[in-house]
C-alpha cells in the first residue's frame, strides 16, 4: 500500500469501521455487499448480478446490499484529505462497505483485467475490506472473466481480505442467458454458486466471530 492510499484511508474511513458488525451474534444473517463492477454502456452486468442475487435470496443466512459502481459517482482523483463534496460522495458507500461482513464482486474482463471504476472504489477504502472474505462472479468471452479475477485476488490480498477459492464464471456469457435473463442450462452454474456461497458464509461467520474476540490489527 502506498502512502497516498494510507493517508486517503485515514481521511475517509469512518471511525470504528468494523463497529457495525461487532455486536452481531454468531447466527445473525451475514451481510454481503454485492459489488457490480461494470459501468460500460450496454453492459451485461445487471443480467449476471440479478441471476446471482436470486441465488443469494434462496440461501439461508445471507442479506445482500447491491453497490453499483455506475451509480456511485465517486471522485476519480484520490486525495490525502478529500474536501466536503468528495466526503459527502464517499460517506454512504464507505458506511455500506464497513457494515458488510463479506463481499461478492461481479466483474467482466476488460483488456485482460478488471474495470477502472472498481479499482477506484477499492482504492478509496482500506479498513472496510480488512479481515473479510471476498468472492468473485465473473463473465466475459472465452476466458469467462477469470483473468480479471486473478488480478483482483492480488489487490484484495494487499488489503488483508481473504479471497474465496471457488468462483462462478460465465464463458461467452451473452449466449448463456435468454432474453428474460434466465440461464439456459443452469445446473452447473447453480452448483458453482452454492459452493461459493457456502464458503463465503463459513469464512464470513468465522472472521466476524474472530474479530469480536480479538480486534484485527494490520
Amino acid at each position: 500500500m502506498d502512502l497516498t492510499t494510507a493517508e486517503t484511508t485515514a481521511a475517509t474511513t469512518p471511525a470504528g469501521a468494523d463497529s457495525a458488525t461487532d455486536g452481531a451474534s454468531a447466527d445473525a444473517p451475514l451481510k454481503v455487499a454485492v459489488i457490480l463492477a461494470s459501468n460500460r454502456e450496454g453492459r451485461f452486468a445487471p443480467v449476471v448480478a440479478d441471476w446471482f442475487r436470486f441465488r443469494t435470496d434462496a440461501h439461508p443466512g445471507i442479506e445482500t446490499d447491491l453497490l453499483d459502481v455506475a451509480a456511485l459517482d465517486l471522485p476519480t482523483a484520490l486525495s490525502y484529505r478529500p474536501g466536503p463534496e468528495d466526503q459527502a460522495l464517499l460517506a454512504d458507500v464507505s458506511a455500506r462497505l464497513a457494515a458488510a461482513d463479506a463481499f461478492v464482486v461481479v466483474t467482466p474482463e476488460y483488456n485482460h483485467s478488471y474495470p477502472a471504476p472498481l479499482k477506484n472504489l477499492i482504492d478509496w477504502h482500506h479498513a472496510e475490506w480488512q479481515a473479510k472474505p471476498v468472492a468473485f462472479v465473473s463473465y466475459g468471452g472465452v476466458s469467462g472473466g477469470l483473468r480479471a479475477v486473478e488480478h483482483l485476488r492480488q489487490v484484495f490480498a494487499e488489503l488483508h481480505s481473504v479471497s474465496i477459492r471457488d468462483t462462478v464464471s460465465f464463458h461467452n456469457a451473452g449466449a448463456l442467458f435468454d432474453d428474460e435473463g434466465r440461464h439456459k442450462d443452469p445446473a452447473g452454474a447453480d452448483a458453482a454458486a452454492k459452493s461459493l456461497l457456502d464458503q463465503l458464509v463459513w469464512w464470513g461467520r468465522a472472521l466476524r466471530e474472530a474479530k469480536k474476540a480479538r480486534p484485527y490489527g494490520s
